[in-house]
């Protein structure tokens, strides 16, 4: 073999034995996946060269972050308003988007409230004088708690009394630690405390529709890894975790 032929080969030989470079996938997703997104983030770390890093906050704040050019590689939604508007200004990669979760809602008081909670049109009741919402008007959780009290009739009667927190895990532990008497909060969220309990689940079909929409970024640096990763949350592995903390599969 000539000598030209004999170092291009070498060359290539070396190249592909080189390991490839792993990548760093962010993930930016709404806070209340955090618990399940975690365990499926750790299983992921564990069976590939690549690492998948999690940025989790409520689902306006990530979007005004992607909207700002924060790198991001992944964006995980627990809306479809949040999701549109990216898609609107083409900040998803085309044909990545996918409507993958749902959830419901459940109104959660201390778990020492001897309250005799029966219906939930009884938020109105004045001994509940401090309710925890997402912020109602950016906050999926809190738009989603708005509707249904608006549905209920009641929204006029509580509103005076809503106590606006930054996402759905902060209105959670408003009322772990005693500073409201109730909250709207989701399904999911009831496997995270002792200190509450569920005083009324709110039936699917009665509630808002609740979508958790999941996409890759135009932006991304990283888009095989991010593609890899993407896969991977639908497996079976991933969908059973997710079944576990009561999300709802989309068709």
């Amino acid at each position: 073999m000539k000598l030209p032929k004999l170092l291009a080969c070498l060359t290539l030989t070396l190249l592909m034995s080189l390991p490839t470079k792993a990548a760093d996938i962010t993930v930016f997703a709404a806070a209340s996946l955090s618990n399940v997104l975690k365990k499926i983030g750790d299983a992921y770390n564990q069976t590939s060269t690549d690492k998948v890093v999690f940025n989790f906050a409520s689902s306006n704040t990530l979007e005004a972050q992607i909207k700002a050019g924060t790198p991001a590689d992944i964006f995980f939604s627990a809306d479809e308003a949040k999701m549109d508007e990216l898609d609107k200004q083409g900040l998803l990669a085309k044909g990545s988007r996918k409507d993958f979760l749902s959830n419901s809602l459940i109104i959660i008081v201390p778990v020492e409230s001897n309250f005799p909670f029966t219906t939930p049109d009884q938020l109105a009741d004045p001994s509940f004088k401090k309710i925890a919402l997402g912020q109602t008007e950016s906050v999926p959780a809190g738009i989603y708690a708005r509707q249904y009290l608006t549905k209920l009739g009641i929204w006029d009667k509580v509103s005076t009394r809503v106590v606006p927190c930054e996402n759905v895990r902060a209105a959670y532990e408003a009322v772990e630690t005693g500073n409201v008497d109730a909250a709207i909060a989701y399904k999911t969220d009831a496997f995270n405390s002792k200190k509450v309990k569920v005083a009324y689940e709110v039936p699917i079909a009665e509630g808002p529709a609740i979508t958790y929409p999941v996409a890759i970024l135009a932006g991304t640096k990283n888009s095989v890894a991010a593609k890899k990763f993407f896969d991977y949350l639908s497996n079976p592995v991933s969908l059973q975790l997710f079944q576990a903390r009561g999300f709802i599969i989309k068709p």
